[in-house]
């Protein structure tokens, strides 16, 4: 093995946390490895990087980047990654990662292992796990093509410690894209702003399920202020209309690793599970003691969450207080 080549995903001018989840996936398998950064204004990003122990951080920016737009950056990638000789290329399994492996792996003739959450090697053989059937089981993969392409699972791999030594860095040219690609434009990207934290990067989440009804926002919008944390829902709470689709999390929405997760109402349906299993404490709140998300919870509460959330709210209120 030659070497690793990480993708950092960065938002806004700043490195997405997700990225440190392929940092560490590049040293658990132990060979060198560099990052690159790669889009329009990237220039502080780069300098998050700079102590993580890479060889080298590699610098694309360029304004014709702006958007992210895969479309450009992964023939400046396959030119990095064939230039350089890297065998083994990582991005997160977000929807960055997702949008951009997949292409890369067409490009260079090269094997794509998606939403890895562990990696074995021995000697020069590597195999993948991944989740299958809503994380009901696990499937083991190997790439028979000299060349593989990664997105690993941002809940399972943790990020790396900083280290004393300062990598150095390198600008590398933007590659020139098909033809085709002029025609792609990306206009705005349209978000909604919020001063809570990003549910894929919040240390708390408070979740909450159908059964919350209407007061959705009015009982879980004071417990996620006293806690500092992110908001999400079931699927099932987003299809009713009770909270916008983009907090969904599961299998069909996005994955959630928080070091607290409250399961709020919240039946524990395997599809969501798929997305929250990794949380480091859950705790679940419900009237129905046989509600499967007990099952995966480390404390749990069997209370009408209308009685449980509020004095639940009132007793940390009170801990601030002291």
């Amino acid at each position: 093995m030659s070497g690793t080549l990480i993708i950092a995903e960065i938002a806004e001018g700043k490195v997405r946390k997700s990225t440190y989840s392929a940092i560490g996936f590049g040293k658990q398998i132990g060979a060198p490895f560099d990052i690159l950064v790669i889009g329009s204004g990237v220039g502080d990003a780069a300098g998050e990087l700079l102590g993580f122990g890479a060889s080298n951080v590699l610098v694309c920016d360029d304004p014709t980047l702006a958007g992210s737009l895969c479309e450009r950056i992964v023939p400046t990638v396959a030119q990095v990654v064939t230039e350089r000789g890297y065998d083994t290329v990582a991005v997160t399994a977000s929807a960055f990662g997702k949008d951009i492996a997949p292409r890369l792996a067409a490009r260079l003739g090269a094997g794509y292992a998606p939403d890895v959450n562990r990696v074995e090697s021995s000697g020069t053989a590597r195999r993948y796990r991944r989740s299958m059937y809503s994380g009901s089981v696990h499937g083991w993969l190997e790439i028979v093509t000299p060349r593989h392409i990664v997105s690993v699972r941002q809940s399972e791999f943790s990020g790396p410690s900083p280290v004393d030594t300062r990598s150095p860095t390198a600008v590398v040219p933007i590659a020139s894209a098909a033809a085709a690609v002029d025609r792609i434009q990306w206009i705005e990207t349209q978000q909604q702003k919020s001063e809570r934290p990003d549910l894929g990067e919040a240390r708390v989440v408070v979740a909450g399920g159908r059964a919350l009804k209407e007061q959705f926002g009015a009982l879980l919008n004071p417990l996620a202020d006293v806690l500092g944390a992110a908001i999400g829902a079931s699927r099932a709470a987003c299809d009713a209309g009770y909270v916008a689709t983009e907090l969904q999390i599961g299998q069909t929405g996005r994955t959630v690793a928080p070091s607290l997760y409250f399961a709020i109402g919240i039946s524990g349906a395997i599809q969501h599970v798929a997305g929250m299993k990794a949380s480091r404490v859950i705790v679940a709140i419900n009237k129905d003691a046989e509600a499967p998300i007990f099952q995966v919870a480390d404390f749990g509460l069997v209370q009408d969450l209308f009685v449980a959330v509020p004095e639940l709210v009132r007793e940390l209120e009170a801990l601030a207080k002291q």
